[in-house]
């Protein structure tokens, strides 16, 4: 996996050793509400870090400056491979909401999505009470293409009924991004 570099920070694969700034965040209900898992222990934190320092669809967001770890970037290939489409997704530590990290990171994958890796299509899901995950989409100029409603459940109310979520769906197409990151 390559590193990218922005003016402040470093997106890079996940080590075994990022475990304790992942459980910092994802430990968090309120990080976790729109995700399709709860909030992790220190153990599972362990599990989650191993995991993604052997899997490629996740970026570790880090602080240029002292190399903390404050969040995390998914960018995925989708089926069928042919479409050239890719996911993008984020999570970041709450205590640093609010600087334009999730807006710059996510950028700087946009641009080698579509610079290096060619794709023609990238896609972001979120729920549209997620408010400021949306904003980010928006700012980055991906295009809001749909709203679905009650399409997807992770998590169960106490009696084991799922709980659905709506959807929104963003998107963004290579020729999109020229014209934007120009």
């Amino acid at each position: 996996m390559k590193i990218l570099e922005t003016e402040r920070l470093i997106l890079r694969k996940f080590s075994e050793d990022d475990w304790k700034g992942l459980h910092e965040y994802l430990s968090q209900e309120i990080v976790v509400k729109y995700e399709p898992y709860n909030a992790l222990t220190e153990d599972e934190c362990k599990q989650e870090a191993l995991y993604r320092s052997k899997e490629d669809a996740f970026w570790a967001v880090c602080l240029k400056d002292n190399k903390k770890l404050i969040g995390n970037v998914y960018f995925q290939k989708q089926e069928p491979e042919e479409f050239l489409t890719w996911e993008i997704g984020y999570v970041f530590n709450p205590m640093y909401y609010g600087n334009g990290y999730a807006t710059e990171s996510c950028k700087s994958i946009l641009n080698y999505g579509f610079e290096e890796l060619k794709a023609r299509r990238i896609i972001a899901m979120c729920n549209p009470e997620n408010t400021a995950s949306w904003k980010v989409l928006e700012r980055l100029n991906m295009r809001r293409e749909g709203h679905l409603f009650k399409n997807i459940f992770f998590k169960y109310d106490e009696k084991r009924n799922p709980i659905w979520n709506d959807t929104y769906e963003y998107a963004m197409l290579a020729d999109e991004w020229v014209i934007f990151d120009k």
